[in-house]
């Protein structure tokens, strides 16, 4: 398993890129600081949130990461290759 460190430089790395919900939809994303700015919704997802979602996989849908902010979307980052290799 890749340290968190990586997968979050990779995330940062991939600022601008599309990624794909279960159901389809896309959406890309903006990093300030810790935080990713969704494009498609108002949430905003933390570092600290994306680090607990991580801590979880592997996971098989987004509904086991539901406690935290925009599940949907830290599953799509976190099982898209680009960012998990």
């Amino acid at each position: 398993m890749l340290e968190f460190d990586l997968v979050w430089q990779k995330i940062i790395e991939l600022e601008g890129e599309e990624f794909w919900q279960v159901r389809g939809k896309g959406f890309n994303y903006k990093v300030s600081g810790n935080t990713l700015f969704l494009s498609t919704t108002n949430y905003s997802i933390s570092r600290s949130q994306v680090e607990a979602a991580w801590k979880r996989m592997p996971v098989e849908k987004p509904s086991q990461l539901k406690d935290l902010v925009a599940p949907s979307y830290l599953f799509a980052l976190l099982t898209d290759t680009r960012i998990t290799g």
